[in-house]
């Protein structure tokens, strides 16, 4: 064993040797220029009195009256996207990757001058967090609808459309925007632990009163504030929310009863349940079982240690299925590499996935120092952290440039970037320049469809990105593809960071696999059979069979109809919010309804008590069957 593990280690200084001086990263690209652009353009969205140092000079000053219909200063925050609206839920998530980043990667950021301007973009954020948060069951969830906001092509400065603002309290619950809010002034509180302890505890007091809060009255954000559904609809729920900010907390203050809570809570909020490759404002799953990960290569279990072990193996899971070696749950990836979910706004998984991808594989990297294995081990073979990391380097590059029409998807980075981003204040004149108003009409009218780029330059914008082949129009209209996020660009600053400091510490050369075919990395599909038991980790207790149940032949071809079996073999607990993952399918199905992350079963069918199970069909060629797997469920 030891000489394997000397081997291991080896062949891994071989590979940073090979790569010394990357500071200025391969292709050319210069990730400390990037990393200045990505924080700038947090100015850019900012709402609010802007301050004397604001470097964004097309800005001006913009929703100075938010809250006062409410009876509450509301000015201030940031704007989501292209749009003139505070949305509470990605905003909190936008502060908690920031805050991520600075406390993994603050000494890089620190090396290229920029720790000062993240500190401040946090700050920005968790400044509004306090004033939207007056009560401790109160909390401020959005500012603006978009509905009417939509109806309008307006600079932020001109703003003639609503301005109502929304709010949660005990009788209209959201755990989810108060779980992730609580994330996020727990983890900006350690932050500024060291330079402003007293704002720290301030941050920590709320993040408490908010955990709380979300924990006492459970509900969804989108039923309470149904206005915002429609944009930033709670999908996946708010046990991953509670999982997350008790997380936070537990990071923040090492109070063991956040600990116990997560521990404790991991099957019935999903937390130990829930694989998934997806990671971002509405799904948190991922991050809390890569921070669970964390706290046991720390040693900071204790006596839960068999708890987070669970959460670590969906952690393996996530790493395994992004960089191609996780199976069936692979996450597709296009012509050119990159990682592709879905055509709206591809890319803001593409930045959340390689931060974590990235802070997992340094804390891999850290257990291997300490005498540990450091590879995640993977159904298609060991993921070592150079290897991790070389992936990782590669989806960066891919939005940098290294592509196959040669685009920078960050905005002001190289030659060629989106010139028509999907964005209000950037396409229309700035108001320093022309301050006469714009109304909502002119600006569609006027502004919205001009052929030219737009007036101004929203530096660092990481926009939505091409297609399942590469594919990218540069339109305003187009808001799928050029329309930018806080959120696809805050999990990217942490990585940028880390690359540009990073002069071979990891991101080394690495030869990749190849792509399985043109734009999925999937395993081959197993031998044909007429009965496949799936086996999940030992700590599930859900059983998947699937069974032939007849063949025939139509039209020179021959297909069968599979009948499939999921069963809970738990003996006391019922399995509750069921997802199931389907790849492979080149037929019908019936049984399942499709939804955001995955399959689930029909709405009559809620639960599978100790015992029982589901069953559901589908029919195609006949060769292999389909790969079924549980993608999450929650254990009551």
């Amino acid at each position: 064993m030891a000489k394997n593990v000397n081997v291991m280690a080896l062949l891994g200084l071989l590979a940073l040797a090979a790569v010394l001086g990357m500071a200025s990263g391969a292709g050319g690209h210069d990730y400390a220029v990037a990393l200045k652009k990505s924080i700038l353009y947090f100015e850019a969205q900012r709402s609010g009195v802007l301050p004397p140092n604001q470097r964004v000079t097309w800005r001006e000053n913009s929703g100075l009256f938010d809250g006062k219909a409410n009876g509450v200063d509301l000015v201030g925050g940031y704007y989501d996207a292209g749009d003139n609206v505070k949305f509470g839920l990605p905003m909190a998530f936008t502060v908690t990757m920031m805050s991520w980043g600075i406390l993994e990667y603050g000494k890089q950021m620190a090396s290229a001058g920029e720790l000062r301007n993240a500190m401040d973009a946090v700050k920005w954020g968790t400044d509004y967090f306090i004033k939207a948060h007056p009560e401790p069951d109160v909390l401020y969830g959005e500012v603006g609808d978009g509905d009417t906001d939509h109806s309008c092509w307006q600079r932020p400065e001109d703003m003639s459309t609503s301005r109502q603002a929304f709010r949660i309290d005990p009788q209209n619950p959201g755990s989810d925007l108060a779980g992730e809010t609580a994330a996020a002034m727990a983890a900006a509180s350690l932050v500024f632990r060291s330079a402003y302890p007293g704002y720290a505890n301030l941050l920590l007091e709320h993040a408490k009163q908010l955990f709380a809060f979300a924990d006492k009255y459970r509900g969804k954000y989108d039923a309470s504030i149904p206005v915002a559904r429609n944009y930033y609809g709670s999908f996946s729920g708010y046990g991953d929310e509670l999982l997350w900010a008790a997380a936070w907390l537990y990071e923040a203050t090492e109070e063991g009863c956040y600990l116990e809570y997560l521990a404790r809570n991991g099957d019935a909020l999903g937390g130990t349940g829930w694989s998934i490759n997806q990671f971002g404002w509405d799904v948190k799953y991922p991050g809390v079982q890569v921070l669970a990960a964390k706290f046991l290569l720390q040693g900071r279990a204790g006596a839960h240690a068999a708890a987070l072990r669970r959460y670590a193996q969906n952690a393996e899971f996530f790493v395994c299925s992004c960089v191609g070696k996780g199976g069936p749950g692979n996450v597709p990836r296009t012509p050119g590499g990159m990682m592709y979910h879905q055509r709206w706004n591809n890319l803001q998984f593409v930045t959340s996935a390689s931060f974590l991808l990235t802070v997992y594989a340094d804390y891999a990297t850290k257990l291997a120092g300490r005498g540990g294995g450091g590879a995640v081990r993977c159904p298609g073979g060991a993921a070592r952290p150079y290897e991790i990391l070389a992936f990782v380097r590669s989806q960066v590059n891919y939005i940098l440039g290294d592509n196959p029409r040669g685009t920078s998807y960050m905005v002001g980075y190289g030659g060629n970037f989106p010139r028509q981003v999907h964005h209000r204040g950037a396409s229309i004149v700035s108001f320093r320049k022309n301050p006469s108003f714009v109304s909502c009409q002119e600006g569609y009218a006027s502004w919205y469809p001009r052929q030219d780029g737009n007036p101004n330059v929203l530096e660092g914008a990481i926009v939505g990105g091409p297609d399942e082949y590469d594919d990218f129009a540069d339109e305003r209209n187009n808001y799928q593809q050029t329309e930018a996020a806080t959120y696809n660009t805050a999990p990217l600053l942490g990585v940028l960071a880390r690359l540009a400091g990073a002069c071979g510490t990891g991101f080394e050369e690495y030869q990749l696999p190849p792509v399985a075919d043109a734009n999925r990395t999937s395993s081959p599909p197993p031998p044909a059979s007429r009965r496949r038991r799936h086996k999940m980790p030992s700590s599930s207790p859900i059983e998947i069979e699937q069974n032939v149940t007849r063949t025939w032949a139509a039209r020179a071809q021959t297909y069968s109809r599979y009948a499939v079996t999921v069963t809970n073999r738990s003996s006391r607990k019922t399995v509750r919010e069921l997802h199931l993952g389907v790849a492979e399918l080149r037929g019908r199905l019936w049984g399942l309804d499709e939804a955001r992350y995955g399959y689930v079963p029909p709405k009559w069918r809620q639960a599978l008590r100790p015992g029982e199970s589901l069953r559901f069909v589908y029919v195609q060629p006949a060769g292999s069957p389909a790969n079924v797997w549980v993608t999450g469920y929650k254990l009551v």
